[in-house]
């Protein structure tokens, strides 16, 4: 769905709906398979466009960020939708129609419960933005068409303005406080001052958190930006509105905007520096056993952590076997120091990621693994990410059609130079190029825009970054690291999205910190400082499920895969030809529609897809 309360799709791997247009077999390609009876269309999918239309008009129009307004049509809607789905009879769908009846089911409760989370976490900073229902307050009148009164209007701000500018100097005392408690008793003694009387007017400090700073910068500048749109309805459009109102707004938004930076870089210490502190804003236990439950996982958070865990595992044992092969003995770590070392000089990456793509694509043709459309391999191109993007993203990724190549640049620090380019190296790329291109999102995206369209808000990382890591494992097993290096740069992978698993969930947890998390990917995966500090500020950041999503959906697909393939019930192609044209959803509920499983109103999760101990040592092919 287009409003934040439905799961939302990679942002990285974002689902761009084309036109839809017809997919001819290409030329290199055996004659095309029939489409698989998986993909037959579902009775409910008008049903779940009608509610989709209903979902955006509602959150586009109620636009104003963390409202009670917006709050509250919301969840009306989805109230009346829930009352009306359950009118629907059940029974007389076919499989597709209730698989998309427990998804839309699924996704209102998920959407109740996140708008009732928001709800918390905005009282939390109410006493940070007591000034929040003077901006509601003018911008709902604009909505119901009132024309202003100015004079009203200017007084208005200039409360606002006064008490913005008074929370900021409490927050202030605050930090004072702060700094001065964190003081050596040595340098804390404060020399004596005469006493003097306590002024009426002397407001308390106020202690904020980073977290709390953060979000609360987030919402004030959110705020302007309604303010700003009451403002450029009105001005220049009644005669008496600039005279009276001009002034008070400029003040009004400059101190919004002094506010807003105050909180975000002297308070939570963002600053857009390299060395700004990591600041996250974990969820708690409650909240990440309810996200695991909306994902249709029969896991509990530490059991997910189990997984990762034995992952872990299973990749260093893969990793020494790859380094004895390079003449490492058991040293992993020295093995993984000359592959990295290994990067193409600067100019070139962007040959290699073309050769690399390329190769990917009559890799899949020669395997049978996937249809490739003409037009698919057709329309994909590169762009180079800017040293502000690395920030965040320090290795490849995909959007809009583009595969985003990370490489130094000339600006950057030489230290920094380096260390991208040694995350960025021959054996990384040969993988994140096949990730991101053909077959990986790139196929995905394609196809997505073509079958089943009304899926898309039920977009989930288990399923959109899950089948490009099951694309990770299959590679393994068909043989696309043809040397140890490839190997070791295919291993790192696939223990960093074990690592993802285990810190991030640790950080919503509650039992991991942000530089914890850090040194983990640095002293268990492999990874340079500076790519690790850039992933795990991207990690805080997403979804609190998002990062777990790529190895555990993968990991997903690919039982789904041996149950169907190895079984002999499906070909390879048309595995994966179907699950690319089922389109996004959890991968149990995928699977609940491709082996036509029984289904009721009420399904809950059951698919113990890594086992009933998820613990237990990863067990190696026959």
């Amino acid at each position: 769905m287009n409003n934040r309360y439905f799961p939302a799709g990679s942002v990285v791997a974002l689902f761009v709906l084309a036109l839809a247009l017809p997919i001819t077999a290409p030329a290199a390609s055996p004659k095309p398979l029939a489409k698989p009876s998986a993909t037959s269309t579902s009775s409910l999918a008008s049903l779940v466009s009608e509610f989709e239309a209903d979902d955006q008009s509602v959150s586009s129009f109620y636009d104003l960020p963390r409202s009670a307004v917006r709050f509250d049509r919301l969840e009306k809607l989805y109230t009346a939708w829930q009352a009306r789905l359950t009118s629907v009879d059940f029974d007389a769908l076919n499989q597709s129609g209730r698989v998309d009846y427990v998804l839309l089911r699924a996704g209102l409760e998920q959407s109740l419960a996140e708008i009732a989370r928001d709800r918390k976490r905005v009282t939390d900073m109410d006493h940070l933005l007591t000034f929040r229902g003077i901006v509601h307050e003018l911008e709902q009148a604009r909505w119901r068409g009132e024309p202003a009164n100015a004079q009203a209007a200017a007084t208005k701000l200039a409360e606002l303005t006064k008490q913005a500018k008074q929370i900021k100097e409490r927050v202030e005392k605050g930090l004072k406080a702060k700094a001065a408690a964190d003081k050596p008793a040595a340098e804390s003694s404060p020399k004596k001052e005469p006493a003097r009387e306590k002024k009426s007017d002397d407001a308390p400090a106020i202690a904020v958190s980073a977290t709390l700073a953060q979000r609360a910068a987030t919402t004030t500048a959110e705020l302007r930006g309604s303010l700003k749109k009451w403002f450029g309805f009105y001005d220049g459009y009644q005669p008496d509105f600039q005279w009276w109102v001009k002034k008070p707004y400029e003040e009004t938004d400059k101190q919004l905007e002094e506010y807003a930076k105050f909180l975000r870089e002297e308070v939570a210490g963002l600053k857009g520096k390299d060395e700004d502190p990591l600041v996250g804003d974990p969820i708690g236990a409650d909240a990440v056993a309810e996200a695991i439950r909306f994902e249709f996982l029969p896991y509990t958070a530490e059991e997910l952590i189990a997984i990762g865990e034995r992952e872990m595992a299973w990749c260093e044992h893969e990793m020494k076997n790859a380094a004895r092969q390079m003449g490492c003995g058991d040293d992993w770590k020295a093995a993984m120091a000359k592959v990295k070392a290994d990067f193409v000089p600067p100019g070139q990456q962007d040959a290699l990621v073309e050769q690399t793509a390329r190769e990917a694509i009559a890799f899949v043709r020669k395997h049978h693994f996937a249809t490739v459309p003409p037009l698919c391999e057709e329309t994909w191109r590169l762009i180079m990410m800017s040293p502000e993007t690395m920030k965040t993203i320090p290795y490849a990724a995909y959007g809009g059609q583009n595969m985003m190549v990370a490489y130094a640049k000339d600006e950057m620090k030489q230290e920094d130079k380096l260390m991208v380019m040694r995350g960025n190296n021959r054996a990384f790329t040969h993988l994140t190029t096949a990730h991101e291109l053909i077959p990986g999102h790139h196929l995905q995206n394609f196809q997505a825009a073509r079958h089943n369209q009304h899926r898309r808000m039920f977009s989930t990382p288990f399923y959109v970054e899950g089948w490009a890591l099951y694309c990770e494992l299959r590679l393994w097993d068909l043989g696309w690291a043809r040397t140890p290096q490839e190997r070791i740069g295919m291993l790192f992978w696939h223990m960093h999205r074990a690592a993802r698993i285990i810190v991030s969930l640790k950080f919503h947890l509650g039992r991991m910190k942000p530089a914890e998390m850090v040194e983990f990917l640095v002293n268990r995966v492999g990874h340079e400082k500076l790519g690790a500090t850039s992933e795990v500020r991207r990690f805080i950041a997403a979804q609190p499920l998002y990062q777990a999503g790529y190895l555990l959906g993968g990991l997903q697909l690919k039982a789904l895969h041996d149950e169907l393939v190895r079984s002999g019930k499906m070909s390879e192609q048309q595995f994966n030809d179907a699950v690319l044209m089922e389109n996004t959803m959890p991968i149990e509920m995928l699977r609940t529609d491709m082996l036509k499983l029984p289904l009721a109103r009420d399904t809950q999760s059951s698919w113990k897809f890594a086992g009933e101990n998820p613990a237990a040592p990863k067990q190696e092919k026959p």
